[in-house]
């Protein structure tokens, strides 16, 4: 897939303030600091589409990206950034959880994860809700770069086994690298095919 076109649409507090259009929807999400502007503004090649930030934890509200007007990227607020107020956690909680559970419009949740990490309870609790939820979702690792291929492609697989323990079935996943723009074309390729998915089923 080419990216000809990709703007900001809006940033809503709610999920009933969302655009009203049907356009499918490709959210990401992620705890602070994992990457997501940086990996939104390579796959749009967009370098200030989402504001990324030296400051974990800044986005609080639900964006909206419309790609070549068909599609959105949605920029969820991150989740577990301990900094933030109890009230201020749980108004973001209760954002995240509903835009999931209640956006008719979302067809895949791109959960990112900082594939520097060991297996972390609330990527792991997220991730199984989500399967819980029935919420189709994709996890993409991110700051590839930072490890170099093969050890990458290890950490990678030793965090899809410690969902075995879960899953009977895993989901799909890639690595990336928003410096280097790996795993650019694998992303754009597989929502390709889920909008085509899409288009056949109408």
């Amino acid at each position: 897939m080419e990216i000809k076109k990709s703007e900001f649409v809006l940033s809503a507090p709610t999920v009933s303030m969302c655009p009203k259009d049907i356009k499918p929807e490709y959210a990401f999400i992620g705890r602070s600091n994992v990457g997501k502007s940086s990996l939104i503004n390579m796959l749009c090649n967009h370098k200030g589409l989402a504001k990324t930030s030296s400051t974990p934890g800044k986005t609080l509200l639900i964006n909206h990206f419309i790609i070549n007007n068909e599609w959105y990227i949605v920029d969820l607020p991150g989740y577990g950034f301990a900094k933030r107020s109890k009230t201020v956690q749980k108004k973001l909680e209760q954002m995240i959880t509903s835009y999931i559970l209640q956006r008719n419009q979302l067809v895949n949740t791109f959960v990112l994860i900082d594939i520097r990490h060991d297996p972390m309870k609330i990527d792991l609790d997220f991730i199984n809700w989500l399967g819980q939820s029935n919420i189709p979702f994709s996890v993409v690792f991110t700051k590839a770069d930072k490890l170099g291929p093969v050890r990458a492609k290890q950490n990678a697989e030793s965090w899809m086994n410690a969902l075995k323990e879960e899953w009977e079935e895993l989901p799909p996943y890639f690595i990336t690298s928003a410096e280097k723009k790996n795993g650019r074309d694998e992303i754009l390729d597989y929502i390709e095919e889920i909008n085509k998915s899409l288009n056949r089923e109408k």
